[in-house]
């Protein structure tokens, strides 16, 4: 199915949503106060972890590898289910490419309104994260999925980095890509 297609459906799926994308997420103040008596976890080989507020996690798992581990998923930010999955397969898989890494596998995350929306609509933005996953030699080897009031999509991924070569928030400079 191409993108230009439209959806099974005239649905607008912006409009099951309280807040499209990133605008659903708990505000960083309210997420902060929320967390404020937690702290990671910390290990020698947790190499980026709760505490340092990055893209995604890293664990050193021998002197030239780190895995790297993130989810990510939102409310409809598009009413074309495809894109809509395309978007936030991307999303996701971006948190790896942020730290410098390659994602090696994803999982599915999906949040669907079965009384609300028609399956057929849930199998185009599964279809349009499966693409996007393929695109960037991911595979997606399976998920999970509720029934929720309000639909949500993305993926949990995992990847890999060279831990001599992690690009993190904390440590970002000016032409730190540049040969």
């Amino acid at each position: 199915m191409a993108s230009s297609q439209s959806s099974s459906t005239d649905l607008r799926l912006t409009g099951y949503a309280h807040g499209g994308g990133c605008a659903c997420k708990i505000p960083p103040g309210e997420l902060e106060e929320a967390v404020r008596g937690l702290t990671g976890q910390t290990a020698p080989n947790v190499l980026v972890g709760l505490d340092d507020g990055d893209d995604a996690a890293a664990v050193l798992v021998r002197d030239d590898l780190a895995v790297l581990s993130t989810a990510d998923f939102f409310t409809p930010v598009v009413d074309n289910a495809y894109d809509w999955g395309r978007i936030a397969a991307a999303n996701a898989l971006s948190d790896v490419y942020a730290m410098g890494g390659h994602p090696v596998v994803a999982i599915n995350l999906v949040g669907w309104p079965r009384d609300l929306l028609p399956m057929d609509l849930m199998s185009e933005v599964l279809q349009g994260g499966l693409d996007i996953a393929s695109e960037a030699g991911c595979p997606v080897i399976g998920g999970h999925s509720i029934d929720d009031p309000e639909p949500k999509y993305g993926m949990a991924v995992t990847g890999t980095a060279d831990p001599t070569k992690l690009l993190r928030n904390d440590t970002a400079e000016a032409g730190l890509l540049s040969p």
